[in-house]
């Protein structure tokens, strides 16, 4: 699923200690239920190449390319026998080189979440999803401006997530996870860019990339519904924690945070409309 391409028509939010009321809502992302079935096979980002400087090193072994590769593949890996030692390959938008069983082996000792990333420069390739638990994100209009962005009024994000039980992705399957401090509520200035941002959080959010379970780095409660890489502003009027703003790196940070999971402005194209990398 994505959320790429639903319109936005903005309403008035209601106040960060008020419930958001049925007549206010504006947009809803309504994230599918998490599911158990197998990542698919990574998408074929490698492009074997025999153009290769004998002096270049794999990156993930070190090794010389000329070098076969140390890792051997199990006989009961499917496709595994069909790939030489000393196969070779380079991802083919960084171009960086490894051996092609290496790649094989980075990517079994890893998540296995549809995604493969370049271990030199952390370019991904694939669609990487995460485990987050079902929930809600609404999406508000708020006439307020932030701090450090008077000329615009304000994006307001409220996410819901109720406790529920852990899936085979989660730390302790079977066992209940716990939902602090929801409903949580988010900023966005309501400009180009922060539009930008809004766009790609709906991309993050459809992906399971924004919440996670895990243990909390503030209480170290564990087996809780924490927050996975991507930062949120959660107060509107100070930054006295950090929090909120204003913060004029804010945007850029968070856009930064975003395409380390996968998620670029390339998400927002429609499909078959190409790629700029």
């Amino acid at each position: 699923m994505s959320a790429v391409g639903l319109g936005v028509h903005f309403t008035s939010a209601p106040l960060p200690q008020q419930q958001p009321l049925q007549q206010q809502q504006q947009h809803q992302q309504q994230q599918p239920a998490p599911f158990a079935l197998p990542p698919p096979p990574p998408p074929p980002p490698l492009l074997p190449t025999a153009t290769l400087c004998p002096v270049q090193d794999c990156i993930i072994c070190m090794e010389q390319l000329s070098n076969p590769s140390s890792y051997e593949t199990p006989p009961s890996e499917e496709g595994g026998q069909s790939i030489a030692p000393e196969a070779v390959g380079k991802f083919i938008k960084c171009g960086h080189t490894l051996h092609m069983l290496c790649m094989l082996a980075m990517y079994n000792n890893g998540t296995k979440d549809g995604s493969l990333q370049c271990p030199s420069c952390k370019t991904i390739y694939g669609e990487k999803t995460g485990t987050q638990p079902k929930g809600k994100m609404e999406i508000y209009s708020v006439a307020q401006s932030l701090p450090g962005h008077p000329d615009c009024g304000t994006i307001q994000i409220i996410y819901s997530i109720p406790p529920g039980l852990q899936g085979p992705e989660h730390p302790n399957p079977g066992q209940p996870f716990t939902c602090r401090g929801f409903p949580r509520f988010c900023f966005l200035p309501d400009n180009d860019k922060g539009r930008k941002v809004l766009e790609l959080l709906k991309v993050a959010w459809m992906r399971r990339l924004i919440f996670t379970v895990g243990t909390s780095s503030t209480t170290g409660e564990h087996d809780t519904v924490v927050w996975n890489g991507i930062h949120h502003k959660t107060e509107m009027m100070s930054n006295l924690s950090g929090h909120g703003y204003p913060d004029p790196n804010y945007l850029d940070n968070v856009l930064s945070e975003l395409a380390s999971q996968g998620v670029t402005e390339d998400c927002l194209k429609p499909p078959g409309s190409g790629s700029s990398s």
